[in-house]
């Protein structure tokens, strides 16, 4: 009889899997969190309504003059505020989608081992599916042989 050998145990060598998003968070300063926090406010409908509003407001109180005008038609002042608001909040911006490029990229990284390392366990699972189906093959033709049949081959 053939000695059957199987493939050695598969051995992990790699370290944990781990959250890249947590990882970086952890690391994010108060600065990268700010920029994200505008990021997603400013991206937001209650920012889009609740500047329309003010807007609205605005100029509702400078037409018909409950108050007083602060600012005349053509709305210099307020065209002002909209100028600096958006010359601050565009960088800011950048800066939070410059960090989730780099996010994107790392994780991208991440799936790239982690699916190398998968690869690398998967061959290692055929590789004992192929010795198991050797050993019954032969543990199939050993026992025919005993019964007196001929092996189905």
């Amino acid at each position: 009889m053939k000695r059957l050998t199987f493939p050695r145990p598969f051995t992990h060598t790699h370290p944990p899997v781990q959250d890249v998003n947590e990882i970086l968070d952890k690391q994010a300063t108060p600065g990268e969190r700010a920029a994200d926090w505008v990021a997603t406010a400013v991206g937001s409908w209650r920012f889009i309504i609740g500047q329309t509003i003010i807007l609205v407001i605005w100029v509702i109180l400078n037409v018909t003059a409950w108050v007083q005008h602060w600012d005349p038609y053509p709305f210099i002042l307020m065209n002002l505020f909209m100028s600096l608001q958006a010359a601050f909040t565009a960088p800011v911006i950048m800066m939070s989608q410059n960090r989730q490029a780099t996010r994107d990229r790392l994780e991208a990284h991440n799936d790239f081992s982690i699916n190398q390392k998968a690869e690398e366990e998967i061959r290692a699972i055929l590789a004992h599916l192929d010795a198991q189906n050797e050993a019954l093959i032969e543990i199939h033709q050993l026992l025919s042989r005993l019964i007196g049949e001929k092996p189905a081959a």
